[in-house]
């Protein structure tokens, strides 16, 4: 990639350097619509072929460069009826047709996995067909979600036009307590913006708490900067992503430039503060993630259910916070525990670890690797079940029937919950 000079430029945002390489340009300015190379595409069994094969066939038309492409299967797996099993199959003999080299079948949610095959590095532009393709900009890459006619456009093309965002940049001063984590902050945030609170622009996420956060930590604040509204959710590039990325195979030469993925000192930023050290346990109520209070405010809200999934909310960080919580002790009578670990490897790793059986042995059921009951296909809840959930959205007859009452909370707050039979601080069990 090409290394960008700042010292005869204007202070840049990250989101502007971001969108000035992938244009080809030195530096770009707010509200200018230029056209971008796309550094990699991601769609996955309900948001790909079956929706691209049929436009692409009626065009005569090819994808650009199919190793820039990557497919997973993580919506309509493993099928649970005819119709799912029709919509994987279409996914599986199209990657064939097309002969795509990255093709990821049932090993976990996209959002995970993509970064794990050390697909994502910093300095990129992607574009993904799912709501919460912003997961990518933990990593130092301008990631959005599309639909399926504009990723028709970018499979084609290998190009999109994009209007350069304002930054609005949320800057968390201090320390997060034990038992609070990124989740909390997100859904703190939600509660403070509203769901259309980041108008479609760059949400930046910063300031010594979201630094001193491990990767899957980070990228639980820039998946669900979705939930804000925002189009990308951004994390400058530091030792721990180069860290992550030199982990999962991504070689030394793409993070020789990694650390001036970052906001330039004076760059014109919207700056919003918030204090870690105050942050408790948040919940959010039925049927929106922007009805998030403290959790003492949903105490004794009885539960059926407690859910630890999704990509939001069952990555091994999460897998092992729920551990920590349930180690030697059994979920409350009449509750069902409900695990479906977020990727293959995250599971294997908690396998090793130890952590899958604490959670068994507390009377988890677990799920597979797949988005489940948060996408709505399969595994969803029964009529009139009260649920706690780690996922990222709790909207009305999303997860089930439409009297299905989802309140969300972070991985910690799950565990606690499903001890105690009823929404819980976790801090008083740590």
């Amino acid at each position: 990639m090409t290394r960008i000079s700042s010292s005869a430029q204007a202070p840049q945002t990250l989101a502007q350097k971001l969108i000035a390489r992938a244009a080809g340009q030195a530096q770009v300015a707010v509200g200018e619509v230029v056209t971008c190379q796309v550094d990699l595409a991601m769609f996955h069994d309900s948001s790909g072929p079956r929706r691209l094969k049929p436009m692409l066939d009626d065009l005569g038309a090819k994808i650009w460069d199919p190793a820039k492409v990557v497919l997973v299967m993580d919506h309509y797996v493993p099928a649970q009826d005819a119709d799912a099993q029709r919509i994987v199959q279409i996914a599986r003999d199209t990657a064939r047709e097309w002969r795509l080299p990255n093709v990821i079948d049932s090993e976990g949610i996209c959002h995970v996995v993509l970064p794990e095959r050390g697909h994502l590095r910093p300095g990129m532009l992607c574009v993904g067909g799912d709501s919460h393709s912003p997961t990518g900009g933990a990593f130092g890459t301008y990631m959005f979600g599309i639909g399926a006619t504009e990723m028709l456009g970018v499979v084609v093309t290998g190009e999109i036009w994009v209007q350069v965002p304002r930054t609005l940049r949320m800057l968390w001063r201090g320390q997060l307590a034990a038992g609070v984590c990124a989740k909390d902050m997100m859904l703190h945030m939600i509660a403070r913006f509203g769901m259309n609170g980041g108008q479609y622009q760059a949400v930046e996420f910063a300031g010594e708490a979201v630094m001193a956060l491990g990767m899957q930590e980070r990228m639980t604040l820039s998946n669900m900067s979705a939930e804000m509204g925002a189009q990308a959710g951004l994390i400058a590039a530091d030792d721990t992503t180069c860290d992550y990325l030199r982990s999962v195979g991504v070689p030394e030469d793409a993070l020789q430039h990694a650390h001036q993925w970052h906001t330039d000192a004076g760059a014109d930023c919207e700056d919003f503060a918030f204090d870690a050290n105050s942050l408790s346990p948040q919940v959010a109520a039925p049927h929106s993630p922007a009805n998030t209070r403290a959790v003492r405010d949903y105490a004794d809200v009885a539960l059926d259910v407690a859910y630890i999934g999704a990509c939001t909310g069952a990555k091994l960080e999460d897998l092992r916070a729920a551990a920590q919580v349930l180690r030697g002790h059994h979920v409350a009578q009449g509750v069902r525990l409900l695990v479906a670990p977020a990727s293959a490897r995250d599971q294997a790793q908690a396998e090793r670890e130890g952590v899958m059986q604490v959670l068994r042995d507390a009377g988890a059921q677990v799920l597979p690797n797949s988005c489940g009951a948060c996408a709505g296909y399969g595994a969803t809840f029964e009529e009139g079940a009260t649920v706690i959930s780690s996922t990222a959205r709790n909207f009305k007859g999303r997860m089930g029937p439409a009297s299905v009452q989802v309140y969300l909370a972070s991985p910690w707050t799950v565990a606690a919950s499903a001890l105690r039979g009823r929404i819980s601080d976790v801090r008083e069990l740590l």
